[in-house]
C-alpha cells in the first residue's frame, strides 16, 4: 500500500469495538480504481469496497469464508469483498490488506490482485500465522474460567483441575464435579458440541457447562497473550510447583508466546452455568436400530440464548473474568 495508506488493525478494532461505522480512503481520491476500506454499521463486520470500471470482472472467490459481491453507490459500480465468518476478522484484515497492496500500490486490476492474494494464501496453509480463530477463542475462555477456579480453589487446584487440552473427556476436573467450557463470538449463545459424549457427566460426577460470550473490546479488552501470561504470573506468585503443568497445557493447546497476537477480547455478556440435565443436547438414545454401530462421529451446533442459569452453581458468575 502507498505510503500512509495502510489500516491498522488497531484503528479497525477501535471502531469495531464502539460499534461505529467508518470509511477509510485506500487510494488518491483522483485515482482509478478507488479503494476504501469499510467498517460497516453495528461495527460486526469489515469489507474492502473497489470501484468497477465498465469492462471489469467481479471476481469469483474461491473461498467459502470469502464473498465478493456487487454493489451500487449512486451511479458507481463496485466490488465488496467481505467474510462470511465474522470470528474471522482479524484474519480477514490481512487478506484484504493484501488485496488493496496489490491494486494501490502495485497497479493490480482487482481481479488479478484478488487470484494473487488467493494463491499467496494458499500457498502458507501449511504454516499458519496464529492458531486458528476458534481455537484462539475457545482458549482464552478457558483460561477465563481457569482464573474463576483460582479464585474459589486457588491456582494449585485449578491449575491441576485444567485436562480439556491434553484430551481428557471435559475441560476441567474438580474434587466434586466436571467442568465444560463454550465460548463464542456471535451475538448468540451458539455452541459447537463434537460428539455425543462430550456433554455426558462422568457417572457419579455433576457435569456443569460455562458458555462464554466474547467481544471485541478495543483498547479496553485483552489479547490472549496477555491472558496467557498474566496467570502464568499468578501461579508463579501463587503456586510455583504448578507452573510447569500449566506451561504444559498451554503447549498441548498449542499456544506460544511467540505466535503475533494482537486481539482484544472482553466478555458481552454473564456467563451462563447449566447443568448437563439444563442442556439441548444429542446422546445415544437418539440412534436407533443398526446407528450405533455405523454412525462414528457427530458434530451439531446448540444454541442457549435465553435459557436461565440453573441454580446452585459451584462457581459464581462474577468470578469469571478475562485474566
Amino acid at each position: 500500500m502507498t505510503e500512509g495508506r495502510g489500516v491498522s488493525w488497531t484503528d479497525v478494532e477501535h471502531y469495531l469495538s464502539k460499534g461505529q461505522a467508518t470509511d477509510f480512503p485506500l487510494s488518491d481520491a483522483s485515482a482509478s480504481p478507488r479503494v476504501s476500506y469499510v467498517v460497516r454499521h453495528g461495527g460486526s463486520d469489515i469489507a474492502l469496497h473497489v470501484d468497477l470500471g465498465p469492462r471489469d470482472r467481479l471476481p469469483q472467490s474461491p473461498l467459502s469464508t470469502v464473498r465478493v459481491e456487487q454493489i451500487a453507490d449512486g451511479r458507481r459500480r463496485m466490488a465488496r469483498i467481505c467474510t462470511t465468518r465474522p470470528e474471522l476478522l482479524r484474519d480477514f484484515h490481512d487478506f484484504v490488506s493484501a488485496i488493496a497492496d496489490r491494486i494501490v500500490g502495485h497497479g493490480r486490476t482487482l481481479d488479478r490482485a484478488f487470484a494473487e492474494t488467493v494463491r499467496a494464501w494458499s500457498a502458507l496453509l501449511d504454516r499458519p500465522r496464529a492458531l486458528a480463530a476458534e481455537k484462539r477463542i475457545g482458549l482464552l475462555g478457558e483460561l477465563t474460567a481457569l482464573n474463576a477456579l483460582a479464585a474459589h480453589d486457588g491456582w494449585y487446584a485449578a491449575v491441576d483441575s485444567w485436562t480439556g487440552p491434553t484430551g481428557e473427556e471435559h475441560d476441567f476436573g474438580l474434587p466434586g464435579f466436571d467442568l465444560e467450557v463454550k465460548t463464542t463470538a456471535s451475538e448468540r449463545r451458539r455452541h459447537s458440541v463434537h460428539g455425543l459424549h462430550q456433554l455426558d457427566p462422568t457417572p457419579g460426577r455433576p457435569l456443569w457447562l460455562a458458555s462464554l460470550q466474547l467481544t471485541r473490546g478495543g483498547t479496553g479488552g485483552r489479547t490472549l497473550a496477555e491472558s496467557a501470561q498474566a496467570v502464568r504470573t499468578a501461579v508463579r506468585e501463587h503456586a510455583p510447583a504448578a507452573l510447569d503443568r500449566l506451561d504444559h497445557t498451554l503447549a498441548t493447546a498449542g499456544w506460544s508466546e511467540d505466535l503475533p497476537d494482537d486481539e482484544r477480547w472482553t466478555l458481552r455478556t454473564a456467563p451462563l452455568l447449566l447443568t448437563s440435565s439444563a442442556l439441548p443436547r444429542l446422546n445415544f438414545s437418539a440412534l436407533s436400530g443398526e446407528a450405533h454401530e455405523r454412525i462414528s462421529a457427530v458434530q451439531y451446533v446448540m444454541d442457549l440464548t435465553g435459557i436461565e442459569p440453573s441454580p446452585d452453581s459451584p462457581a459464581e458468575p462474577a468470578e469469571f473474568r478475562i485474566p
